[in-house]
């Protein structure tokens, strides 16, 4: 999964603080998520599940899902995690 522009989500626990972000390599971003690699939010409040991402064909279309989705209330958000994945699983094994 190499170079695929996504958006995805990170979450502190099932129901947790969320974390939404946009990428062009979903593998090597969450791995510096996880690994708090940079300073920020995600290091900052533990942040650091993969619960959620969408694959998109150009940044330009993932960068407007992203900032449409940080748009979204906090239900929003969550019903759209849960109807990808409901046990609020961390996917980022299935990933890499």
């Amino acid at each position: 999964m190499d170079r695929q522009p996504c958006v995805y989500i990170l979450a502190s626990q099932p129901y947790g603080t969320l974390y939404i972000g946009v990428t062009s390599n979903l593998v090597k971003r969450v791995w510096e998520h996880k690994s708090d690699f940079v300073e920020g939010f995600t290091k900052k409040y533990c942040v650091h599940t993969l619960v959620w991402y969408e694959l998109h064909e150009t940044m330009e279309s993932a960068i407007q899902r992203e900032k449409a989705l940080k748009k979204w209330n906090r239900k929003w958000k969550i019903r759209l995690i849960e109807s990808f994945n409901s046990e609020w699983k961390e996917l980022y094994q299935s990933i890499i």
